[in-house]
């Protein structure tokens, strides 16, 4: 017979709130929000570096959040990975 033409039914957690959502999904792959809490925090002080007229300084730090954020976004990939590997 051919498959079914509707696609799977995705997991669904019903007594999981936004709270334990985010600390599972932190357990799962802990760097994403380690990654994120970096970019921010060289962004906000690269803000202060330019407000302050340190633009040397600034400039370093946004070249710093790009590279940030290009971590972050290499382990969000290396999380999804990982998981479809461990799902098959």
């Amino acid at each position: 017979p051919p498959p079914p033409l509707e696609p799977s039914p995705l997991p669904t957690f019903p007594e999981e709130g936004f709270t334990e959502k985010f600390l599972r999904k932190t357990r799962e792959n802990p760097l994403v929000p380690l990654g994120c809490l970096c970019t921010v925090s060289v962004l906000v002080y690269g803000i202060v570096c330019f407000k302050k007229g340190n633009t040397r300084r600034s400039q370093l730090m946004m070249r710093a959040r790009v590279i940030a954020q290009g971590c972050t976004f290499a382990a969000l990939l290396g999380g999804m990975v990982a998981t479809a590997i461990k799902s098959r």
